[in-house]
């Protein structure tokens, strides 16, 4: 559902001048001080280049599509597994009735302060400005940095899994290991990553949309399939028998649940839109939106049904036993990981993104053209470094499923679940006994509490595992 319309007030407002973008921000700087700043800052090179806004409402789309609709679809039998069909099913439609809310009150808020001259393009400059505090500042760019780069670190680490389920079934004794695949994955996106802007990625961005619908399509006819075959798996739906682990497995499938809608970029995001945004991200929501209702049920329901509760954290996984012959043709499964590796490429892109802002709001010279000497080198030495980083913390650590459930516990429910409600009610105002600002304060409690649970679930999880691996193992654990 959308959140009330703007005031009366707001309304009348005139948009901001397309050079506000670049506006630098005092943290903790507020109303008419704020409105204050310079127009823009001519050494932003992060609001220039990484951030230029220039896209149409659909590259915003395809932007947050990309974001939010990917291979972590495949998690999401593994998810239910924790609730069962009811609750599980219940929690889904919930958690993505939720974070559409949230993120059209974010967009409002972003478009409340625009329409008062205070143009913000990053999430820690806007959580700042509204909330008057300039720890607030410091908090959105550490979450959102842990974010970024536990996405990136999963991401490396999910596309080198693919390649070495290619071939592993065309060279089943070969000499190549897991940390070989993240290599080349490492490189393949340092050389994607010189594309200069956010902005500049929507085409590939569309074709991720394509690509994560193909793939969707794909692995539920293979789930469909298998449960039918002759050699289906026994379905067994039951949970865990102690009442303990039930509570620690629901909170750790909301986890997952909460990092698979969540993106944590959503201003980075509404950025990237040609000012004035006002309206515009709506559509690119209602977009997004329309993929995820396709693309989170489908393998939701056909994974969970045809596999139950042994189902793998990666579904893919379960198709494709260790023992045994693999449950779908190979045609189709080696389709499928061709479409997740691709996409996941796109995905590395766009998280990337705020922290390439962030290494070259200072490092870059704005002044200077987008591929000067002056800038290439700087550009391509921080993003080169920055994935090299991530593909060792990937060679280390092979824990894609419990990755996910750390990142959605202590990363996107701050980012995605609390801050947008808790902005919407300082910046605009609702009455405090309307159903709208009750309603908002509700969920920002209940996710607070739901957040701090199932980071304790995630990280148990992750020291339960951490017995089950070797660095720069072979494997990565499920």
């Amino acid at each position: 559902m959308a959140p009330a319309a703007f005031d009366a007030e707001a309304a009348k407002q005139p948009a901001a001048d397309a050079s506000d973008a670049g506006a630098p921000f005092v943290p903790g700087a507020k109303g008419s001080e704020a409105a204050k700043q310079p127009a823009a800052d001519a050494s932003d090179a992060g609001a220039a280049f990484v951030l230029e806004s220039k896209g149409k409402w659909w590259h915003a789309g395809f932007h947050l599509t990309t974001a939010i609709v990917g291979p972590t679809v495949l998690t999401l039998p593994y998810a239910l597994r924790g609730m069962g069909w009811g609750l599980g099913l219940a929690v889904l439609t919930v958690i993505g009735a939720v974070t559409f809310y949230e993120y059209s009150l974010m967009s409002r808020v972003l478009e409340h302060c625009e329409a008062r001259g205070r143009r913000h393009i990053r999430f820690r400059e806007l959580a700042a400005d509204v909330l008057g505090s300039g720890w607030m500042f410091y908090f959105v760019v550490t979450v959102q940095t842990a974010i970024n780069t536990g996405v990136s670190i999963g991401t490396i680490l999910l596309a080198a899994d693919c390649l070495e389920i290619m071939y592993t079934s065309l060279s089943p004794n070969g000499p190549l290991k897991l940390y070989h695949f993240i290599i080349i994955v490492a490189v393949a996106l340092a050389f994607l990553s010189q594309l200069p802007s956010f902005h500049s990625l929507r085409h590939i961005n569309f074709v991720s949309l394509l690509l994560s619908l193909g793939y969707t399509i794909l692995v539920s006819a293979a789930c469909i399939g298998a449960g039918l075959s002759k050699d289906a798996p026994v379905k067994d739906y039951s949970l865990s028998s102690s009442k303990s682990d039930q509570t620690v497995n629901a909170f750790l499938s909301i986890s997952i649940l909460a990092s698979v809608y969540g993106n944590g970029i959503l201003p980075e995001i509404q950025a990237t839109l040609a000012p004035p945004a006002a309206g515009k991200m709506m559509k690119a929501l209602v977009l997004c939106y329309s993929v995820i209702a396709f693309a989170f049920y489908l393998p939701s329901i056909t994974g969970y049904w045809a596999f139950g509760s042994p189902v793998q954290s990666n579904v893919l996984k379960s198709l494709m036993p260790d023992s045994g012959r693999a449950l779908a043709p190979t045609w189709l499964l080696g389709l499928t990981v061709l479409f997740v590796l691709l996409q996941l490429l796109a995905i590395g892109l766009v998280y990337s993104q705020v922290a390439y802002e962030i290494m070259e709001k200072s490092s870059v010279d704005a002044t200077r053209g987008k591929f000067s000497r002056r800038n290439v080198l700087p550009r391509l030495l921080l993003r080169t470094l920055y994935l090299a980083l991530c593909a060792f913390m990937a060679a280390m650590l092979p824990f894609f499923g419990d990755i996910v459930g750390v990142v959605g516990a202590v990363g996107f429910i701050p980012l995605d679940f609390v801050l947008p409600v808790l902005m919407y009610n300082i910046a605009l105002a609702p009455p405090r006994r309307s159903a709208l600002y009750i309603a908002n304060t509700a969920i920002m409690v209940v996710f607070s509490g739901v957040g701090a649970i199932g980071a304790f679930a995630s990280i148990r999880k992750l020291v339960l595992d951490a017995g089950r691996f070797k660095l720069f193992s072979n494997n990565v654990v499920d």
